[in-house]
């Protein structure tokens, strides 16, 4: 949301089908090596933020009979088929490209709204709001969370989960021109082809700059998650090892800032 999808090609290879199969093989290793090095740090630094927002976090704010939007979810609705029909829910699905919407399960939204998160104007009627991985790809998250405010009555929470400008693969993908960073990616991890390519521009994109945003939006933060890991650098124990130690330092010298990921609860107060 907040750009056009980035076009994937055979071109953005630049190996041949068997430097590829030995490169993957590679990189397994490598990344199984890496999963063994994680064990020497601590527990908090093993946590998957993406996995623990959508398997822990947001199944405690699902109420019964609720209205919640889907911010940003596009084909990929966060809340299941079982879930939303065990708890009936309705689901408003909202996003840029109304070919995403259209590509979502049948039946789990009730409702689609293609438009920019950005400039929309809400109507006040959500309980809840449920924007995963979404505002790191907007121009102006100032505006965004307005609008994200704009959508909930009062009362009503808001989950966000943001990669973190602070972040090494942050700003190396601020650094990075598109087209060199696309066929980086798309070699070391091909998988990501399928739903990444979206542009970044971790606008505001800290846990400190979030708790201001709130703020000046009529929202309070009820609780807040801190996440320490990241898969970006498991195709090179070497260089893993390093953006882990970098990691485990910048988290004693800058706290919170130092996160690879965050979760936020906001709730609307008026």
């Amino acid at each position: 949301m907040g750009t056009s999808r980035l076009n994937a090609s055979a071109s953005d290879s630049w190996v041949s089908p068997t430097h590829q199969s030995r490169l993957r093989n590679l990189i397994d290793s490598q990344a199984r090596l890496t999963l063994w090095f994680d064990r020497l740090f601590p527990d908090e630094f093993q946590v998957d933020g993406n996995r623990h927002f959508l398997e822990d976090l947001v199944p405690g704010y699902l109420q019964p009979g609720s209205l919640v939007y889907d911010v940003g979810g596009g084909k990929n609705p966060v809340v299941s088929r079982r879930i939303k029909a065990d708890l009936g829910l309705s689901i408003v699905g909202l996003d840029i490209d109304n070919a995403e919407l259209a590509a979502a399960p049948p039946g789990l939204y009730d409702q689609t709204v293609c438009a920019d998160i950005v400039t929309y104007p809400g109507h006040g009627d959500a309980d809840l709001v449920i924007c995963q991985a979404l505002l790191e790809h907007v121009r102006d998250t100032d505006r965004a969370i307005s609008a994200i405010s704009s959508i909930l009555k009062p009362g009503g929470r808001a989950l966000i989960f943001v990669p973190s400008r602070n972040a090494a693969y942050a700003r190396l993908n601020l650094i990075l021109p598109e087209a060199i960073k696309r066929r980086i990616l798309y070699s070391v991890f091909p998988e990501m082809r399928k739903d990444h390519g979206f542009r970044a521009y971790y606008d505001r994109c800290t846990p400190s700059s979030f708790d201001r945003l709130a703020g000046r939006h009529g929202l309070t933060r009820e609780s807040r998650r801190l996440y320490f890991t990241s898969g970006y650098f498991r195709f090179c124990l070497p260089l893993h090892a390093m953006w882990r130690v970098w990691l485990l330092l910048f988290r004693r010298l800058a706290g919170p800032e130092a996160a690879e990921t965050f979760a936020v609860v906001l709730r609307k107060e008026r």
